[in-house]
């Protein structure tokens, strides 16, 4: 089992081609292109921690159709987009907020960028949506929306692999550092 992590796929919102300069013709290209992408990386065993803003627009019926045609298990983190018709959709559970030890480490997944979180003086991860892209990575802390990714989930070990490419630690680090060199703690 693979477990992955994406956000902001924005199934049905027509809106999103221009605001974020997706090259679709239109949202039914888009939704397409979406669910191919998704499943060329993604299997039935697999996981999928979605990270919010999965649709906008559409009928609950459009969106159920949508979801059923995505591999792997399905959670999701809500974004400021996911109202009833997304949260019910049959995911196998719906957070706010999520911190999950997966493959040995902490993570923190949240639809929304955190500056600090929890666990980040001890190693945890953090993975974000909402930015679409706008909001550069840290040592520790990851953009995981389509926008970034190819229009498809991340794997845990790709996300790692950005995360060891890019040197800016998160500020919470840059302050923990500074107050233990002056005697302090967290």
């Amino acid at each position: 089992m693979t477990i992955f992590v994406t956000a902001d796929t924005h199934f049905n919102h027509v809106g999103v081609l221009a605001m974020c300069g997706r090259p679709f013709a239109d949202v039914a290209e888009h939704n397409e292109f979406l669910v191919q992408a998704w499943n060329s990386v993604v299997g039935p065993r697999d996981e999928v921690w979605h990270l919010g803003d999965f649709a906008l627009g559409g009928t609950p019926e459009e969106l159920a159709a949508l979801f059923r045609r995505l591999r792997g298990r399905k959670i999701l983190c809500r974004g400021n987009h996911d109202k009833t018709k997304t949260t019910g959709l049959g995911w196998h559970a719906v957070y706010d907020l999520a911190t999950p030890k997966l493959a040995g480490e902490r993570w923190v997944f949240s639809h929304y960028p955190m500056r600090a979180w929890v666990g980040a003086f001890r190693g945890s991860r953090h993975c974000f949506g909402h930015t679409h892209g706008l909001l550069p990575d840290t040592a520790r802390s990851c953009d995981v929306g389509v926008d970034r990714w190819g229009y498809r989930p991340a794997s845990l070990e790709e996300i790692r692999e950005r995360m060891a490419a890019t040197p800016e630690e998160p500020e919470e680090l840059r302050l923990g550092r500074a107050m233990e060199a002056e005697g302090g703690d967290d």
